[in-house]
């Protein structure tokens, strides 16, 4: 039987409550009890769904799985250890925005058709904008609403698909189909958008810099995992998604490489980790599909945490910036281990999530012929220790020194970053715990054999020197302060100084047309003057029988050619 309150349904009417718990304790205390008893309703609720009739057409707006299942409970252990991060924060905005994002992703999870899934992929997208006009300032305010218009589109594509593939089929189930239909284009495409694809990503370098620094933490965890879900969900198996993937896995690291901001380069190693879960996702095997639920719970958990460490130092510095920062070991030494916890877990070390999770994936590729994918992969891990692994926590606490004396992070901050640096080890030392969830038996699969653990080790010891001889030579890549062109300087800039030329073209041309149409006007009006006006030929007043004589005269004439 389910339950008549899903996890989501309860974070979404949570939301609505919260403006009304007064500031402080008691209403931080509310919202981290929201997402432990959705954990409890989850551990509750069994398999199957709820189907209802909308409008004369039958859907079904819950649905739980296992593939649902475990994205909905790495979401509420996202939302517990956001909120505990953020239990400063006295802005009801934010805190609603937060839980409004956070309740609808996991509505989105439950869904089983495209048209309760479409209803929570717009709210997910209206909570989530909050959390970047949060941070208020004109900057802010164009930053999200360019975001708005990123995730609206996606909504829109998402919304045109669903009503194709009814059309199509008569149904609205949102399970797995191929791209063989106009309908499966364009959901692929919504997907592709929060997803990050290649030229559609450039929406997260963008917005997830640019939100609260306890924003940023609940902007990572979920819209792009929600469309991970939805990939796997709706499109597992489509090769198109493993060239994808590599593609995603390998820009993002020389952008990162070179960026200076550092959530700007957390975000493209967001955009390259994503890759591996789409790759995962693209193979289509059981141990692959495995592999990219895996990836996505461990990296929600590594890569909030990586936010959080940085937010931290942001929180007590003032700035993000590589050139800016430097030396903090000695102020925040707590802060710095959680970090470095964080970049091994990024980084697959042994004993760590990632490298549990990411072996899968290597695996299903090699053993599945994909020499090549599985190459790139390797040279992608390679960078991600690199730009995450190594680049983050260095330039943050050690590096120069800035000469920053600062206060360690606040102790509720510490606390949830010290639970998610837990996780990130307790998952790599004991993984059976987390593939006991997965949607499909893991059967007798060790990511701790020989091949894999001496294979990573040598990858990571080769990246390192690597990056200590990039160092000492002075190769390196220096931080500096400036900005990086991606793909959106196209449309920022170039399109739009194009359709800037386009349309003043346009106007000048429509004022030239618009003066000829007015010319024509005159000649015609002179004309019509001329015999119509006070002293033209049929202008003056004409007595009643004179008029009557024309009039039979006329008639004669007509009847007589149309009879002759």
């Amino acid at each position: 039987m389910i339950p008549l309150i899903a996890p989501g349904w309860l974070l979404l009417g949570g939301a609505c409550l919260i403006p009304f718990i007064p500031k402080g304790a008691a209403r931080t205390s509310f919202m981290l009890a929201l997402p432990l008893f959705g954990m409890g309703l989850l551990w509750l609720i069994p398999d199957g769904s709820l189907a209802a009739s909308f409008g004369g057409y039958a859907i079904t707006p819950f649905r739980m799985d296992g593939l649902a299942r475990i994205f909905c409970l790495i979401f509420l252990i996202a939302t517990f250890l956001s909120a505990l991060y953020a239990w400063h924060l006295r802005d009801s905005f934010q805190h609603v925005s937060a839980f409004i994002y956070a309740g609808a992703a996991l509505s989105a999870l439950t869904a089983g058709d495209l048209l309760t899934l479409f209803v929570f992929w717009e709210l997910v997208s209206l909570g989530s904008v909050g959390l970047i006009w949060a941070r208020r300032g004109e900057g802010a305010w164009h930053t999200g609403l360019r975001y708005l218009i990123w995730q609206m589109a996606s909504g829109l594509l998402l919304l045109g698909g669903a009503l194709f593939f009814f059309r199509e089929t008569g149904s609205l189930a949102f399970d797995a189909m191929t791209l063989q239909s106009p309908s499966a284009w364009l959901i692929f495409l919504a997907f592709g958008i929060k997803a990050g694809f290649p030229l559609l990503h450039n929406w997260i370098q963008d917005a997830y810099p640019a939100g609260t620094i306890t924003g940023t933490v609940f902007l990572s965890c979920f819209t792009t995992k929600l469309a991970i879900y939805a990939l796997a969900r709706g499109f597992p198996a489509t090769e198109a998604l493993i060239y994808i993937g590599v593609i995603m896995t390998i820009f993002p690291i020389f952008y990162a490489v070179i960026e200076n901001d550092l959530r700007r380069v957390l975000s493209y190693s967001l955009n390259n980790q994503l890759g591996f879960m789409v790759v995962g996702i693209g193979i289509g095997t059981p141990l692959a599909i495995n592999g990219a639920v895996a990836h996505a719970f461990c990296h929600i958990i590594y890569k909030s945490l990586l936010f959080m460490s940085v937010g931290a130092v942001m929180y007590r510095v003032g700035t993000a910036k590589a050139t800016e920062l430097g030396g903090l070991y000695r102020s925040m030494p707590l802060t710095m281990i959680f970090c470095v916890i964080a970049a091994a877990s990024i980084s697959a070390f042994p004993l760590f999530s990632g490298f549990i999770s990411k072996s899968p994936i290597l695996s299903e590729s090699l053993g599945g012929g994909y020499w090549v994918v599985w190459f790139l992969l390797l040279f992608a891990s390679a960078g991600v220790f690199h730009h995450s692994g190594i680049k983050i926590p260095y330039f943050t606490f050690f590096a120069h020194d800035s000469g920053r004396r600062v206060r360690e992070a606040p102790m509720h901050m510490l606390l949830a970053m010290g639970i998610a640096a837990f996780l990130c080890v307790a998952i790599g030392v004991y993984p059976q715990a987390l593939y006991a969830m997965l949607p499909f038996p893991m059967g007798d699969y060790t990511a701790y054999d020989a091949a894999h653990v001496i294979g990573q080790l040598e990858l990571l010891i080769f990246s390192a020197l690597a990056f200590g001889f990039l160092m000492l030579s002075g190769l390196y890549p220096p931080e500096v302060r400036g900005v990086n062109l991606d793909w959106d300087w196209v449309y920022r800039r170039v399109l739009r100084r194009a359709f800037e030329r386009i349309g003043g073209s346009v106007l000048v041309l429509g004022d030239k047309v618009w003066g000829y149409v007015l010319g024509v006007w005159g000649v015609v009006y002179s004309v019509l003057a001329r015999f119509y006006g006070p002293g033209g030929l049929m202008g003056p007043s004409r007595a009643a029988g004179s008029m009557a004589l024309w009039t039979a005269i006329l008639l004669s004439l007509a009847l007589l050619f149309a009879y002759s």
